[in-house]
């Protein structure tokens, strides 16, 4: 037992699985009950099974309304289900203007309208408690058959397939925050980096949809913490070791550039749109080649195999990052 202060951003690995350690064993209508590596929690029902998320956007003023819509359909999607009902509780600034909070709905209402999700509650508030805006998100989603992956379900012998580069979100991010860096990044990634959430976006519910179709045993949606934190997490929930084709990995120029220019490590700065899926070694060419007819960049980046951690085919463990690299070089963190 430690009183030694935490830094912002995820609780460590330790505490969380301690504290997730401490419930009961689950009534048998919990499913999928919280466990360290999985993004939801799957509920029974009469007619099948319930599927619920929540997470907040604290980091980016940048369309924050949308962002929370946007990563918390992901944390649904990665267990093969189709996010339907979104509920958000809002925290306001003291001193934030009415045209500031049209903008924030009309951005969330826009995520939501276009991936088909409704709006079915939530709050909002202007608090002294908070220095920017946060938006906690709740997501649910239906599943009729019962049916839902999980990230456990990885298999010795499976690859992991990265769909989508990063870190999308961590350029989006950093673009937006740390303006004094432009002038140290070429115009062109600039601008990509700071219009990322639009385009290529961070939404993998498309992308998660059919890689469940395509076979996928398990999926995992890379947030906080990078693709590192991201593939830490699945090989700990399926207790096994990764290995990873260094390679082999998908990077996004824009973020990669505005990392080397703050000193973060793309490896631990927000991933959201990137999505990490497991499939059968039989299977994973075939559906890489289906993905990428669909638009998706897709690729094998690592084995899964009798073990723990996740370590470079070449040797050395991937390092990982107990702080968001993005946390750690905004001067507002």
């Amino acid at each position: 037992m430690s009183g030694a202060p935490l830094p912002s951003g995820k609780l460590p690995t330790a505490l969380l699985s301690e504290i997730l350690g401490m419930d009961t064993p689950s009534p048998p209508e919990l499913l999928l009950p919280p466990r360290l590596g999985e993004d939801a929690g799957v509920i029974a029902l009469a007619d099948g099974a319930l599927v619920v998320a929540g997470d907040p956007v604290t980091m980016t003023g940048a369309d924050v309304g949308a962002h929370a819509v946007l990563v918390n359909a992901n944390d649904i999607a990665v267990t093969g289900v189709r996010p339907r009902w979104f509920l958000a509780t809002i925290l306001l600034p003291e001193g934030i203007a009415e045209d500031e909070i049209r903008a924030l709905y009309a951005g969330m209402r826009r995520a939501l309208k276009k991936h088909n999700i409704l709006l079915v509650g939530g709050h909002s508030e202007i608090t002294a408690s908070v220095r920017q805006t946060v938006v906690s998100g709740h997501m649910l989603g239906f599943s009729p058959d019962g049916a839902f992956l999980c990230t456990a379900d990885i298999d010795p012998g499976d690859v992991i397939v990265q769909i989508g580069a990063a870190p999308v979100e961590g350029a989006a991010v950093l673009a937006n925050e740390a303006g004094a860096a432009e002038g140290s990044v070429a115009p062109g990634l600039w601008h990509a980096a700071r219009t990322a959430l639009d385009e290529p976006g961070i939404s993998v519910v498309e992308a998660a949809l059919g890689a469940q179709a395509l076979g996928a045993r398990a999926l995992h949606d890379p947030t906080e913490g990078g693709l590192s934190a991201g593939l830490y997490e699945m090989a700990e929930a399926a207790g096994l070791e990764l290995q990873i084709e260094r390679d082999a990995v998908l990077w996004f120029e824009p973020g990669t550039a505005l990392c080397a220019t703050l000193g973060a490590d793309p490896w631990g700065a927000l991933a959201s749109g990137a999505l990490l899926a497991a499939f059968p070694a039989q299977r994973a060419e075939a559906a890489c080649q289906a993905l990428g007819k669909d638009g998706y960049l897709a690729a094998i980046i690592a084995h899964a195999a009798p073990g723990a951690g996740v370590r470079f085919k070449d040797g050395p463990p991937l390092q990982r990052f107990e702080r968001d690299e993005v946390l750690r070089v905004l001067p507002s963190a």
